[in-house]
């Protein structure tokens, strides 16, 4: 608990370098119009508060998404954009799962040593559940899916771009570990990247619009911050859709064509 005032209140690293405390907005952005179609007021932290654990949540029940809605994909699929914090291996699972095209700038790796091997340097053979490093080294995944090279990293010349550990290197391998490696080889394709760089300005500004001199919440606890986030939501779609030409007509509410 941070704060005596409002228990329910949460550290937040938006950077590894940048804290915050409170709450974490997340939204559904339409980045063709810039209606925001669905949205949440989490804590700011905790695994079941992470981007992409509520995104796929809100997707999921968001009864505005269709195969008609969003920037369509090839067979009908809606496409989903987003930035790193939302391309875990899970979210692009449920995803997949869910029929959508995740266009999503992918999870960065890592390499153990700086300028050294990541994970892409290791071939994972998933039906095997062999793992072959850099030096062509084989393990066998164990069932927690981590491979041990251990001795054989003793005089290997490539050691110093990959462990700095006494014992060898250990690599754990995540169990979308294929999944993640194709999103990834999609990702630097220059038709994911046009529509990236397309759809990407609407959505920012649509949480500018929403965080515009309102970046501080203003009662205490989830509850009632999360319906202030709703009816601020609600405020904003209303006066995008004047800017688009909703307009009263005869038979009711129409937006104007163009």
């Amino acid at each position: 608990m941070i704060s005596t005032v409002d228990p329910e209140a949460r550290h937040a690293h938006k950077t590894r370098h940048r804290r915050q405390d409170g709450f974490k907005a997340h939204v559904v952005v339409e980045p063709g119009t810039g209606l925001i179609t669905a949205t949440e007021l989490t804590r700011a932290s905790g695994p079941d508060n992470s981007d992409a654990t509520v995104g796929v949540r809100l997707l999921a029940t968001d009864t505005t998404i269709g195969p008609a809605a969003g920037p369509a994909a090839e067979g009908g699929r809606v496409q989903v954009l987003a930035d790193s914090a939302y391309g875990t291996g899970d979210a692009l699972a449920a995803l997949q799962a869910q029929g959508r095209e995740a266009v999503i700038k992918p999870w960065p790796v890592r390499p153990a040593i700086e300028g050294g091997f990541t994970i892409e340097d290791f071939t994972v053979e998933e039906v095997t559940g062999r793992v072959t490093c850099p030096n062509g080294v084989v393990r066998t995944m164990t069932g927690n899916r981590t491979a041990t090279f251990g001795a054989a990293c003793t005089g290997c010349p490539l050691r110093a771009r990959c462990t700095a550990s006494k014992t060898g290197r250990v690599l754990s391998v995540h169990p979308h570990d294929a999944l993640q490696r194709a999103h990834r080889a999609r990702a630097a394709d220059p038709g994911f990247q046009a529509v990236y760089r397309r759809h990407r300005p609407m959505v920012e500004r649509s949480i500018a619009w929403l965080t515009r001199g309102n970046r501080r919440v203003p009662y205490r606890g989830i509850l009632k911050n999360d319906a202030w986030l709703k009816r601020r939501v609600a405020a904003i779609n209303l006066r995008r859709l004047i800017s688009l030409g909703l307009d009263l007509h005869a038979d009711g509410w129409a937006l104007a064509q163009g």
